[in-house]
């Protein structure tokens, strides 16, 4: 699919975002606005609103992508894992759980929503994830954090960068739609990239394409927005 956002104009508004947020002052709309160093790393997201398209009648959409590019990799994860991967996670420094872990929380609604709470996400070894919801009941699905699969082939590392670097597009009620695509401390280019390959694949999976896209903004956490599609 073309990409149909302005290159000039994406590279501009990357370069301004990462000029205001290591403390320059960038010009916008003829205004100049001083930019402020942040004591942690602000992630940079993409905002876009749709046209043409009734969440009520349309189908709904979602769907999930592989950036290039790690944006958020402040992510915290979590192993909910058999003896081999609880062995693995302790080797490279990520937080793990067995069975007997999560028996000891019982099924308490409280606590299940606590560890939900601590961790962004979750992997759970293939002969684990079918006792998840036996043993914790629906805390983690209704949190959005029903963990992902971890099998015995897999590099543990790998797929937690997977993950961190996966992002899911889903058509809720409102027209308005947030992904992560970059952090202050990355590369300009790894944004831009990021956010070409982010949008392009929203475009596909609406109905009419790029007809279905009405504006997009790219901005830091602290920042000022940027529009890059009118």
């Amino acid at each position: 699919m073309s990409n149909k956002l302005n290159s000039a104009l994406l590279d501009k508004a990357v370069t301004d975002i990462l000029a205001f947020a290591s403390g320059e002052t960038i010009t916008k709309g003829g205004e100049e606005l001083k930019g402020k160093k942040r004591n942690f790393t602000e992630t940079i997201e993409c905002q876009i609103t749709l046209k043409n398209y009734d969440p009520q009648r349309d189908k709904r959409f979602s769907g999930t992508f592989r950036l290039p590019s790690v944006p958020r990799p402040n992510l915290k994860c979590c192993v909910l894992g058999n003896a081999v991967h609880c062995e693995q996670a302790d080797r490279i420094g990520v937080d793990h759980m067995s069975v007997e872990d999560l028996k000891k929380l019982n099924k308490n609604k409280k606590l299940v929503k606590k560890l939900a709470k601590r961790y962004d996400f979750f992997l759970a070894s293939d002969n684990m994830i079918k006792q998840i919801p036996r043993l914790l009941g629906p805390g983690l699905t209704k949190a959005g954090k029903f963990p992902t699969l971890l099998s015995s082939k897999d590099d543990m590392q790998e797929k937690i960068d997977e993950v961190k670097s996966t992002i899911k597009f889903q058509m809720k009620k409102v027209m308005c739609l947030n992904v992560s695509v970059g952090n202050s401390e990355m590369d300009k280019q790894q944004i831009v990239v990021n956010t070409q390959l982010a949008c392009n694949f929203l475009a596909s999976l609406l109905k009419k394409q790029w007809q279905n896209i009405g504006q997009i903004y790219v901005k830091s956490t602290m920042g000022p927005s940027m529009q890059i599609y009118f």
